[in-house]
């Protein structure tokens, strides 16, 4: 081990840093987040010192560095351009005692100021020992991702009762147990929910309950997005990894599922025209029979649960049994598709307006306005419309919808399959046909998806003729 890991508690105490410019000043706020008093002395300072300055938050020592600068410091960061400066600043705090930071210099450092995750009063750090900074950095993106933002506050509610959860539970065992059940259970649902003072009260009901609190079962209506796991939201992330049992869609793919925790439960409750479907009263049934069971749960969707995704119905039924749920969106297979099609639902030239419509069956199809719908200068994204395409065209061309009227028909939307089919919508059926596309599949209709055919950058481009944007036709193009 080269490195003694070490958290310093630097509040009201004085630390130098050497230099006046971008990086000075990183550094000087990381100061200034832990309590510190910080003297910057340069012959200048940037305009974000100036101002920290100005604001009387630093100490300033202006001119030449001088060894003296170090009297009564107990940390210096050297964090200037010149190496023999900052060689020099290092010696003299080596000399005196002092823990010294070179910025991006390992060999002249005495500490290394690592990659550092903020749920205060939770700190974690990763150091490399500076051989591989940005190699750090990534694993606190990684680690970032799974810790909860409202961590903190969990903890810091912990801290204000830490002697009465001692005094209660006295016994190690027992105290682990109540940690677990205070990180799992309501109380930390009620922080994330934003209600810190239902939560308190919640923790206090339970140390002075004669009894230990057990874990009721939760439900979190999980947007999966359309299928891309970069898309997943990192709520969503954390949700997975945190889950005991996973109900999910038909389409959400192995690449999603295999982010969550291992040991879960994975239930596959698809709904799919043609194949496999489970009765909405059986998810009830298994999202009921878990959480009472103490569970957290997951229903995962595609897409986003409260677009055509029945995540309303779910929410109902759950809130009809008392139990405790949260709802976590995902990005809509309609923004996503588009936005992987290079097609903007809305634009100031050519649409004010977006429509989502979902035409699954013929009787969606008879309860829509289709004189409205057929208007011009809006969008209309049409979900699991693909078995009805011949209906959908004869009833727009029928209520007024120009028949050169652009359309993008996405397959696989955000997958590496995805395939992206334009035209015009007199002849979107036989197109559609022609190219055999099958659903999963969402239609974007409006002048918005004429420009697919420039904007398209993910997938394959079936357009007229058929042709992939991002390469070249010919060596012109390409210069």
């Amino acid at each position: 081990m080269q490195l003694y890991p070490l958290f310093a508690d630097l509040t009201d105490r004085p630390v130098l840093v050497v230099g006046g410019g971008d990086v000075a000043d990183r550094k000087v706020a990381m100061l200034l987040r832990a309590g510190a008093r910080v003297t910057v002395g340069a012959p200048m300072l940037g305009p974000e010192l100036r101002e920290k300055l100005q604001h009387g938050r630093i100490t300033y020592r202006p001119g030449v560095y001088q060894s003296e600068w170090q009297d009564g410091v107990w940390l210096v960061i050297a964090a200037t351009r010149s190496r023999p400066l900052n060689a020099r600043i290092a010696a003299d705090g080596h000399a005196q005692q002092r823990l010294v930071n070179v910025v991006d210099d390992p060999a002249l450092s005495s500490f290394q100021v690592p990659a550092l995750i903020d749920r205060s009063p939770l700190l974690v750090a990763i150091s490399s020992g500076g051989v591989a900074p940005v190699l750090a950095r990534r694993l606190r993106e990684r680690i970032e991702s799974l810790l909860d933002p409202t961590m903190g506050s969990l903890l810091q509610l912990a801290q204000r009762y830490r002697a009465r959860i001692r005094q209660r539970y006295t016994d190690l065992a027992s105290r682990r147990r109540f940690y677990d059940w205070l990180h799992d259970g309501p109380v930390n649902a009620l922080i994330r929910a934003a209600h810190p003072v239902r939560a308190e009260r919640e923790l206090v009901t339970a140390l002075s309950s004669a009894s230990e609190p057990a874990n009721k079962g939760s439900v979190a209506l999980v947007g999966a997005g359309p299928g891309d796991p970069g898309l997943l939201t990192l709520r969503a992330l954390r949700a997975l990894n945190e889950a005991d049992v996973i109900l999910h869609d038909e389409l959400i793919g192995p690449q999603i599922l295999d982010l969550a925790r291992r040991d879960a439960l994975q239930i596959a409750v698809g709904k799919r025209g043609g194949g496999t479907h489970t009765p909405q009263e059986t998810i009830h049934a298994f999202l009921l029979q878990h959480a009472q069971a103490g569970r957290r749960v997951i229903r995962l969707k595609g897409g986003d649960p409260f677009v055509f995704g029945r995540g309303g119905e779910e929410l109902a039924f759950l809130r009809e049994h008392g139990i405790a749920y949260e709802v976590v969106p995902g990005i809509t297979a309609a923004v996503a598709c588009a936005a992987y099609s290079g097609v903007p639902l809305t634009h100031r030239d050519h649409a004010q307006s977006v429509r989502f419509v979902t035409a699954h069956c013929q009787q969606s199809l008879d309860t829509l306005d289709w004189h409205d719908l057929a208007r011009e200068r809006q969008t209309l994204a049409i979900y699991m419309g693909v078995s009805q395409l011949d209906e959908l065209t004869r009833q727009l061309l029928a209520h007024g919808r120009a028949p050169d009227t652009a359309f993008a028909l996405i397959e696989n939307g955000s997958l590496p399959n995805q395939r992206t089919l334009t035209g015009a919508l007199n002849e979107l059926p036989t197109l559609a046909q022609h190219h055999a596309i099958r659903a999963p599949a969402i239609v974007i209709l409006g002048e918005v998806a004429s420009l697919a055919d420039a904007a398209h950058w993910h997938g394959e481009l079936i357009g007229n003729p058929p042709r992939h944007p991002a390469i070249p036709r010919n060596l012109a193009d390409a210069a």
